[in-house]
């Protein structure tokens, strides 16, 4: 019986030192990093100006105020450069006196009024100038965006035949503390080559990074 009890309590100290003998390690932290980047999805919506829309002859031809809205996905390639795919919805008010570039036979119009378009397309935004905040974390840039899309106008009774969109400009994106989010702002000047019509955009968005 003392044997035993001898046998148990050398076990027990034996347990005792090995336990003593390595040192706890203490939990790892978890990190996250202040702004993520990565694959990107964005939407925008906004003005869409175009000065001179697409006008046959006997079409009056003038600013046309409108609207846009814009879905992309993407992926940022460091810090400063951004590519991404989209697709692009306009829509553009003109008045009764508006009638495109499609004729009848008589070489009378078809069709008067509004118009707008679809545009899927490429472009990019290559960030220029970073600003810090209080924590050294760069969350406003300013960058320049191009890009180039497919443009089909509708109604085709208006306007029939397609277009390519050239745009360029100046933007502004904050990257907010919510780490996935931002938010910015488009300025674009937008160049329809295959019309010659030419125009301006203004395009708030917000991006959601990371995912």
């Amino acid at each position: 019986m003392m044997t035993r009890a001898l046998f148990v309590a050398s076990l027990v100290a034996s347990f005792s030192a090995l336990a003593q003998g390595k040192p706890l390690e203490d939990r790892k932290a978890i990190t996250y990093n202040e702004i993520e980047r990565g694959f990107f999805f964005g939407v925008s919506g906004g003005f869409w100006g175009t000065i001179n829309p697409p006008a046959g002859t006997g079409s009056a031809q003038y600013f046309s105020p409108g609207q846009a809205a814009l879905l992309e996905i993407g992926y940022d390639i460091g810090e400063r450069v951004s590519p991404a795919l989209f697709f692009l919805a306009t829509s553009n008010r003109m008045g009764a006196d508006y009638t495109g570039l499609v004729r009848d036979m008589a070489g009378g119009a078809v069709r008067s009024g509004d118009y707008g378009a679809i545009a899927p397309g490429i472009g990019a935004r290559i960030r220029i100038v970073g600003l810090n905040d209080s924590q050294e974390v760069t969350r406003t840039w300013f960058y320049a965006r191009a890009g180039a899309a497919f443009m089909l106008y509708q109604p085709t009774t208006l306007i029939n035949t397609p277009d390519v969109l050239i745009f360029a400009g100046p933007g502004l994106e904050y990257f907010t503390r919510l780490r996935h989010f931002s938010i910015g702002l488009d300025a674009n000047f937008n160049f329809m080559a295959l019309t010659q019509s030419v125009g301006f955009s203004v395009l708030p968005f917000v991006r959601y990074a990371g995912f």
